[in-house]
């Protein structure tokens, strides 16, 4: 038997974490002993030749000292991290007469990783850990088992501790487009309704005590004292500019449905597992990652996407971001501003993503929605409840923005007779749920769509209508 198979015999023994011997150690010792014994008595020197390097060899590993307790340590992995390649190193003390080391290591493209062999020699080990997903996932979990000379003497096998990271939602440079300003300041990105110190006139007016020579137009003015016949100056005139101000995003993330294109799938749920699926060998080791339970490429999926990408494009120009989980609303975040906020808001969203299920009615409460902001609902508009909640916004002054995440096409499921018949409802019933928003001023666009031109024919409707 080989120092492999002794190694992989070891591992499926079930030992504690500490120094024992292997089934090898004993048969080398029965085995020699015997061989040495019976050809002693049967006067055949071929039985001493053959046991008595086998007796030597399991002596010689007896007497040598294996003391100490393995440790591995993982270092350089960070709670959160982007899709991609990311480093760690292994820090690895096997201990004192450890020969070599089996432990698991992740590497590019193969998950988990399988187990490999290392000598006891090396300290650090650079593993590279990849993630093509967003959301949480076990990145790294490094078992291991210790072996004295021979694999006489093992310590373990030691099942480590998961490390993980949250993989944050992607950020996709989008165009943020037009939104309504609100006035809460005089420094911001959009225009508010009250005048202020901005570049883009608002009106010209009379001059009034307190108003700024410098704000004088002297062309209107020399114009209105010449028809005044009047040279005096009693018909100065000033200019008058909007004030720029912030504007406040609240993203209602609708997380109660997540389909995908396939319509046969949407009444099979997504699990998320997680854990170890251990093998016989040590090539079998293989893992069931734990991850969201949203369909890669389904409507959850592309809502987080959405509304990462969204947040990152309005915070960068400066605006307030909030979160609203609409079917469960404590899991929302303030509205805020800067970088820290976008890397809360990434967080958030994959807190709401693994809490994602179905509840019976959408939630957007008044006091979740500032006067004047801009509300996008992220949503596939499955039912009639987020079409009234996008309304019942609209009508208490918000410009809404409902975007439309369902996948597109959808894929009649080919297993049922009725299934091109189901698609067509399907269809029809979203398509009329998205005009009746448009109807009562809700500003509807797929994802991927442009934005500006949508929010700036909102916008326009919304000063006619009044």
């Amino acid at each position: 038997m080989n120092r492999a198979e002794r190694l992989r015999e070891a591992f499926t023994s079930g030992r504690g974490a500490h120094w024992h011997p292997t089934d090898a150690l004993v048969r080398g010792l029965a085995l020699g002993i015997g061989m040495v014994v019976l050809g002693g008595l049967l006067h055949e020197v071929e039985l001493v030749l053959f046991g008595a390097p086998l007796l030597l060899s399991t002596l010689l590993a007896l007497v040598t000292p294996v003391v100490g307790t393995p440790q591995v340590r993982v270092r350089g992995l960070p709670r959160t991290g982007e899709i991609g390649a990311a480093k760690s190193v292994v820090e690895v003390d096997p201990g004192l007469g450890a020969e070599v080391m089996a432990i698991r290591l992740p590497g590019v493209g193969e998950g988990i990783g399988p187990v490999h062999l290392v000598s006891a020699s090396v300290r650090e080990i650079e593993v590279v850990l990849r993630r093509d997903a967003w959301g949480e996932g076990v990145d790294l979990r490094p078992d291991h088992l210790v072996a004295g000379p021979d694999a006489l003497f093992v310590h373990g096998p030691v099942t480590a501790a998961e490390r993980g990271r949250v993989i944050l939602p992607p950020v996709e440079a989008l165009p943020a487009g037009l939104l309504p300003a609100r006035a809460v300041g005089l420094v911001g990105a959009h225009r508010a309704r009250r005048p202020g110190d901005s570049v883009e006139l608002r009106d010209i007016r009379a001059f009034q005590p307190g108003d700024r020579l410098r704000r004088i137009d002297w062309r209107v003015s020399l114009r209105a004292s010449g028809m005044a016949g009047s040279a005096e100056g009693t018909n100065l005139h000033v200019r008058e500019h909007h004030a720029e101000a912030d504007a406040d995003v609240v993203l209602a993330l609708d997380t109660r449905h997540d389909v995908g294109a396939e319509l046969g799938d949407w009444s099979s749920p997504v699990r998320a597992t997680s854990g170890l699926v251990f093998g016989r060998s040590l090539g079998e080791w293989s893992l069931t990652a734990r991850g969201t339970t949203v369909r890669p490429g389904g409507s959850l999926d592309l809502a987080v996407r959405a509304a990462a990408s969204l947040a990152a494009g309005y915070l960068r120009q400066g605006d307030r971001v909030g979160l609203v989980d609409l079917g469960r609303p404590q899991l929302g975040a303030r509205a805020g501003a800067g970088r820290r906020q976008l890397l809360r808001l990434r967080n958030q969203l994959v807190v709401c993503a693994r809490s994602a299920g179905w509840a019976q009615r959408p939630v957007l409460r008044p006091e979740q929605v500032p006067h004047g902001a801009l509300v996008v609902v992220l949503s596939p508009f499955l039912d009639a409840e987020v079409v009234e909640l996008a309304v019942h916004a609209a009508r208490r002054g918000n410009l809404v923005l409902a975007v439309d995440v369902l996948p597109s096409p959808l894929r009649a499921d080919p297993e049922t007779p009725w299934g091109e018949t189901a698609l067509k409802v399907i269809r029809l019933e979203h398509d009329v749920r998205l005009e009746a928003m448009r109807q009562h001023g809700v500003a509807v666009l797929p994802w991927g769509a442009p934005i500006a031109g949508v929010l700036r024919a909102a916008r326009t409707a919304r000063r006619v209508s009044r």
